[in-house]
């Protein structure tokens, strides 16, 4: 089932990839990936997603935390946190394949309830797990469904709920249903995160987000590094780092126009805070990533 898998996404990343190798589908949620070459560092504050690797290989570090992944593993991340992920086995003969689906809380609390699944289980938000062919199989009935087009926005939304199934009925199911539980922690916080990430560039007073969450100051943010591992303001500093880094190599900012464009009010802060994150000064980081090979 894995090989088909790869199959259907090879065919898939070959037609529609973009010069990174990523290929969003229509299916909302659902992104193949393709990597003819181990990649540098990644960044990033992931959203809960799951992460189905079909050919070479994949290492994610969440802080002290480092999972390495195969062929025939799935990366299971269930909050918003702070990854680095590295692509480190890929070539031109052999590609890295994989296959993310962003994950849906909603459907997830729907299902457990239909389910009558157990309290949720606690531990890692980062896990890899060998992939349960009941996943692989759902996961392909979608990549074949892109292959009619008129179908999709008839059917994705099964397919979508069959595999979300599968995912709370395997391994990763006892993690998965955590996401799932509207009055737990990580929810609350979830609810916090989103203001975040829509509102970076702003400055946002804590009491404003302990109050979406429904806590007090004091246990917002006691809870919020407990799921994200993080402070809010370390938070919101690593969004507009990330973002600030994407418009320098993405669309060619200078380091001062990003600078004030995700909220920096200081060039000297957010080149000391760049350079913290990333190793480098945001000048030469951005050349270095944009040179050609």
């Amino acid at each position: 089932m894995t090989e088909a898998l790869l199959t259907a996404v090879r065919r898939y990343v070959a037609a529609h990839a973009d010069a990174t190798g990523l290929a969003q589908t229509p299916i909302p949620g659902l992104t193949t990936i393709r990597s003819t070459e181990p990649s540098g560092l990644v960044y990033a504050i992931s959203q809960p997603l799951v992460c189905l690797v079909l050919q070479g290989g994949k290492q994610v570090t969440l802080g002290a935390q480092t999972v390495s992944l195969e062929p025939g593993d799935s990366l299971l991340i269930t909050a918003d946190v702070p990854t680095v992920s590295q692509i480190v086995t890929a070539s031109q003969d052999a590609p890295y394949f994989s296959l993310v689906m962003d994950l849906d809380t909603r459907l997830i609390a729907e299902l457990a309830l239909a389910m009558e699944a157990g309290t949720p289980a606690g531990g890692p938000d980062v896990r890899a797990e060998p992939t349960d062919a009941e996943v692989a199989a759902s996961a392909l009935r979608l990549m074949q469904l892109l292959d009619r087009p008129g179908a999709v926005p008839v059917l994705h939304t099964s397919l979508v709920r069959e595999l979300h199934y599968w995912l709370l009925a395997g391994r990763h199911g006892p993690a998965i249903r955590r996401l799932g539980w509207q009055e737990g922690q990580a929810q609350r916080v979830a609810r916090a995160v989103a203001v975040l990430r829509s509102e970076f560039a702003q400055s946002i007073p804590v009491e404003r987000l302990a109050a979406i969450a429904d806590m007090s100051p004091s246990s917002f943010h006691q809870h919020f590094r407990a799921v994200t591992s993080l402070s809010p303001k370390q938070f919101q500093k690593q969004l507009r780092l990330i973002e600030a880094r994407r418009l320098m190599t993405g669309e060619g900012r200078s380091a001062s126009g990003a600078a004030f464009a995700v909220g920096y009010e200081s060039v000297s802060q957010f080149t000391r805070e760049y350079s913290r994150m990333f190793g480098l000064p945001p000048g030469r980081d951005a050349e270095r990533r944009t040179a050609p090979l």
